[in-house]
């Protein structure tokens, strides 16, 4: 399989390395700098020197306003039965597929984990896509994490706004968890070690689990104990619920301003 990867970014440019480590496909970047681009894989700065060469998948790897001026110069290189691959936020795979002619179009939303291969991918495929062209992009999306596919695109934009974006609210709960250690005295890298070992532990600890988190929220809170009152507190009048529903809510509005 070979692809062509437009753009080569921070998170392009993570999952391009998962990408070759996984041996999935041949690789071609193309992007203005090669500052991000891992050491053997072929990069070009412009059209003009492809050639020829036809690609089996244009991977869309640049920022969802760079799309209209970075997409098309590179069309004439994608293969005849290939398809476009776009892990651009909000931006839809109708408005791809008007700039690509009517193309076979998926949507594959990762979000940062991938870059250790633990992440989420949400994908969708518009209807002129093939089992192949499915199985191609499942197979992209496995070697950085999880593939999760869904049949309507309005759900990439409700997966945006929980896993695409989520690193980043568990990273800032992280944050203020690690002040609020500080605060009881430990010093910050004591603190850092204490919150994310605690949060990686009980994480892993619901992955491997089939109860309820409510289940298992329970099993660690005695009766009038610490955890009760420390609870009580975090979860006072429902503002945690609240806060995180308002907070995806946010997100979700925004990925649809931006299609």
């Amino acid at each position: 399989m070979q692809v062509l990867l437009i753009g080569c970014g921070k998170m392009g440019g993570a999952m391009l390395r998962r990408w070759t480590e996984a041996d999935i496909a041949q690789f071609t970047v193309a992007s203005p700098n090669g500052g991000s681009v891992p050491a053997g894989v072929p990069h070009v700065r412009s059209p003009a020197e492809l050639g020829e060469r036809r690609f089996d998948i244009i991977l869309i790897a640049v920022k969802p306003q760079m799309i209209d001026a970075a997409l098309p110069p590179y069309l004439a290189h994608l293969a005849p039965e290939g398809c476009l691959v776009s892990i651009a936020a909000g931006y839809s795979s109708t408005r791809i597929a008007a700039l690509a002619g009517e193309r076979p179009v998926i949507r594959l939303m990762p979000n940062l984990p991938a870059m250790i291969g633990q992440g989420v991918n949400g994908l969708y495929a518009n209807a002129l896509c093939t089992e192949t062209h499915r199985e191609a992009a499942t197979a992209l999306a496995r070697a950085t994490g999880s593939a999760i596919w869904v049949e309507d695109e309005d759900q990439i934009d409700r997966i945006t706004a929980v896993a695409g974006s989520g690193s980043g609210y568990v990273f800032e709960i992280a944050r203020s968890y690690v002040a609020a250690a500080e605060a009881l005295g430990f010093d910050t890298a004591t603190a850092r070690t204490l919150v994310l070992d605690t949060l990686a532990g009980a994480i892993e600890m619901a992955r491997r689990s089939d109860q309820p988190l409510e289940t298992l929220r329970n099993d660690v809170t005695s009766k009038n104990g610490t955890t009760q009152a420390g609870l009580e507190a975090l979860m006072q009048d429902g503002t945690l619920d609240t806060l995180l529903l308002n907070t995806t809510k946010a997100a979700y509005a925004r990925a649809i301003e931006l299609r």
